[in-house]
């Protein structure tokens, strides 16, 4: 599903050169390498305060702690996702409450956010899903209207643009009150090993942050806040450091690979390609993900695994479904786009390296298979 080893071919020289001098310098956590990596982050989402972190799950989690959300206070975030963005909502004995997502983008819907507000809501979690912009200028309002947080879960779309409709043009992620995202090796900005980090334009919400991820510390030993252990690395920032100039590069890579598939599948009754909101740089293919209609998705994946071509199912049950978050309050009737979306999505392979012949040989056995 992803290439990182061609990839590092291209950055090579510099991530061993930068890993070289921070083991003889011996600057492993906090070092050189994390304070530039930080400025050269916020210098290119154009946001004021970033404070990266060990790990994307952990990201969302201190932002919330950040906010000072408290036991009870409710968080509405999607149904259709990754269980990290609904697992620190529990963990932190706030209350998760799940809402369906739209069946273009398979985003939050704004609708169903609406319709979920109570006054114990604190808080929206919009995710940016597949590398897709969600709809933040509805959800904003909504937030505004109703005096929320926006917590953008921004894992998946790293380097992508919201064109906002008061014509201003903003980094995914730098829109809401704070935003979090994860370093994981295969995001379309991957570091070697874990990492992640919290963005936000609010300096006195970036000043208590700054004291969570180290323990509640600002001056040694002197523990101001209940904070947690959570630091990216000064190995993991130079891979970062060494990536992050390439990022929209490795962006349109995934463009074109994207649009090559949309061009084989253009005239497939089976197949539905990945929508996109406006001009192409709404969204950065985290992955590619298909629609397979006619109850075939089952079998083409098993043809798939049959040809030794990766595929990915993302995701095959809806949180609300999931052992850890069933709830009485959810109704199956409230989740009809969810609940259609497990049963036909497929993600393809899609990364920097992605080749015409590769992509010909993906799209032609699927093709094939679907109108034998």
């Amino acid at each position: 599903m992803v290439d990182l080893k061609g990839q590092y071919e291209g950055i090579k020289d510099q991530v061993n050169t930068s890993f070289q001098e921070v083991i003889e310098n011996a600057a492993f956590i906090n070092g050189p390498e994390v304070q530039q990596f930080q400025k050269d982050l916020e210098d290119y989402l154009q946001v004021k305060n970033v404070i990266p972190c060990a790990n994307g799950t952990d990201a969302l989690q201190i932002a919330m702690m950040g906010l000072g959300l408290k036991p009870g206070d409710e968080v509405i975030t999607a149904d259709f996702t990754f269980a990290a963005t609904v697992e620190v909502i529990a963990l932190l004995q706030l209350t998760p409450v799940l809402v369906d997502v739209e069946p273009d983008t398979f985003n939050i819907d704004p609708e169903a956010i609406k319709k979920a507000i109570t006054p114990k809501t604190k808080a929206i979690v919009p995710v940016h899903l597949f590398g897709q912009v969600a709809n933040m200028d509805a959800i904003m309002e909504i937030a505004e209207e109703h005096n929320l947080y926006v917590i953008e879960d921004n894992a998946q779309a790293i380097g992508g643009n919201y064109h906002a409709k008061s014509g201003k043009t903003y980094k995914t992620g730098a829109i809401g009150h704070i935003g979090a995202t994860s370093f994981f090796p295969s995001k379309n900005l991957g570091c070697y090993g874990d990492g992640g980090a919290i963005f936000t334009n609010d300096d006195k919400l970036a000043h208590t942050i700054r004291g969570i991820v180290n323990h509640g510390m600002y001056e040694r030993y002197h523990h101001d806040v209940v904070g947690v252990n959570s630091r990216l690395d000064s190995l993991q920032a130079a891979v970062l450091r060494a990536k992050l100039p390439k990022l929209d590069l490795y962006n349109e890579a995934r463009k074109k690979a994207a649009n090559l598939y949309n061009d084989a599948f253009k005239d497939e009754a089976h197949i539905e390609t990945p929508y996109r909101i406006g001009d192409c740089d709404t969204h950065v293919y985290h992955q590619y993900t298909l629609k397979i209609k006619n109850g075939k998705r089952d079998a083409l994946a098993k043809h798939l695994q049959e040809k030794g071509i990766p595929f990915g199912i993302y995701y095959p049950i809806p949180l609300h479904q999931q052992k850890a978050y069933v709830d009485s309050r959810y109704n199956e009737a409230d989740f009809p786009v969810t609940n259609q979306l497990v049963q036909e999505v497929l993600s393809l392979p899609m990364h920097t390296e992605l080749d015409n012949e590769q992509i010909d040989y993906i799209t032609g056995t699927i093709k094939e298979f679907l109108n034998s």
